[in-house]
């Protein structure tokens, strides 16, 4: 085993790396979570956490990984045997459907080629032709971290208002809230997934539900079982800032430091500063002479992005030379594109110089697992974040005696 002096670079797509302040502010004893002063954390976090997703309606946070969240919504509003439309975006776009026919939902589950987001209009073509409004709830991927392709929820929501169907608006934003765009009321989502280890910045242990009143009645009705997921139980005790059994406490205090550091930079310029890092990322890709897998323009992902190797070269076998010379992470492929590509992550704390950092690695890596490429990729990403400065980075100083 290669032991390296320094820290580790993880840059993966997620769990993203955890902050010191988020660290440190996890760093407390454990207190009574039946006490006033849990009350007030726990207050103050479910309020906070409506605030990033961009709503006024309830937000549940359980103590479970975004697979649980996952299952939350489904059992919550949907019943055996209801019909759903989901879209094959990439490995977690299908793994959310096998959840869903384990369960025994009917998943009319629209093909993709894993290299784009969410084609609205097939959406639309689907709704308009069931007459008889079967179809319960569209289930979308936001930002499908197996690819790098985002599906612009916006537009899904128009296509469903267009069709005028009434099913539930079901969107995983596991790797997607915090650093892409995410609007709950305005895009008029009933059910949002996500989790604690991506945008949030913290380590994995809690998940979230965030839920319209159109979805909190149709839970009302719904028959089928649950009793750990169950909405109403855990927004009784959450009126009051509690939670029906034992919660995450120490995480809790990292999620109420987390939602600070987000609201101190500004949604917007969170959601900018991804963009920004992401568009430097494919300007290091498009110069080694490399593929990004997403296609389409309009779906790249501001959280990560993929990278396709060339024919002949193994993926994995390359990140594991970067892992030994660099001690840097970088994300596998999953199922349909394993051992076919790698995932830079640029999501979370991530800034300017621990991304040129990651891009100087990657390149380092190609050169060492001789990958054919064009040098200077390094180079292309910095010329755009000069060009596309961030806050007070286009300012100039003043030359001493001039």
């Amino acid at each position: 085993m290669t032991r390296h002096q320094g820290r580790h670079f993880l840059n993966i797509p997620g769990p993203s790396p955890v902050p010191e302040r988020v660290l440190r502010a996890m760093d407390m004893p454990v207190i009574d979570h039946r006490s006033a002063e849990f009350a007030e954390l726990g207050k103050t976090v479910l309020e906070g956490s409506k605030t990033i997703f961009k709503t006024v309606s309830d937000v549940i946070i359980f103590p479970s990984s975004g697979t649980g969240a996952w299952e939350a919504a489904i059992v919550n509003t949907l019943s055996s045997g209801d019909k759903v439309l989901m879209v094959e975006t990439g490995h977690f776009a299908t793994l959310w459907r096998q959840m869903a026919a384990r369960w025994g939902i009917e998943v009319d589950f629209i093909p993709g080629d894993w290299r784009r987001g969410v084609d609205p209009a097939f959406i639309e073509e689907k709704l308009s032709a069931d007459k008889a409004h079967e179809i319960k709830a569209v289930m979308v991927v936001h930002n499908e971290t197996s690819t790098g392709a985002t599906s612009r929820i916006g537009e899904v929501r128009a296509a469903i208002d267009r069709a005028k169907h009434p099913a539930l608006l079901m969107v995983d934003t596991i790797s997607g809230l915090g650093s892409a765009d995410f609007r709950f009321d305005e895009w008029k989502v009933d059910v949002a997934v996500s989790c604690s280890q991506k945008g949030f910045m913290l380590p994995p242990g809690l998940g979230f539900n965030a839920i319209s009143p159109k979805a909190r009645a149709a839970a009302k009705a719904n028959k089928m079982p649950r009793s750990y997921w169950d909405w109403e139980e855990m927004l009784k005790p959450n009126a009051s800032g509690f939670f029906p059994y034992t919660p995450a406490t120490n995480l809790l205090y990292g999620l109420r430091e987390a939602v600070a550091m987000l609201l101190e930079e500004g949604l917007d310029q969170v959601f900018a500063r991804h963009q920004r890092l992401a568009a430097a990322t494919r300007a290091a890709v498009d110069h080694w002479g490399l593929e990004v897998l997403c296609q389409e323009p309009k779906d790249f992902s501001p959280v990560l992005t993929a990278v396709l190797m060339p024919p002949g070269y193994d993926a994995d076998q390359f990140r594991k030379v970067v892992l030994d010379n660099y001690n840097m992470s970088l994300g596998s492929g999953l199922s349909k594109v394993a051992g076919k590509v790698f995932r830079i992550g640029h999501l979370g704390e991530c800034n300017e110089l621990s991304l040129m950092a990651a891009l100087t690695g990657v390149e380092m890596g190609l050169r060492v697992a001789g990958v054919p490429h064009r040098s200077g990729g390094v180079d292309a990403a910095m010329k755009l974040l000069e060009e596309r400065p961030q806050g007070n980075a286009g300012s100039h100083l003043k030359v001493v005696g001039t």
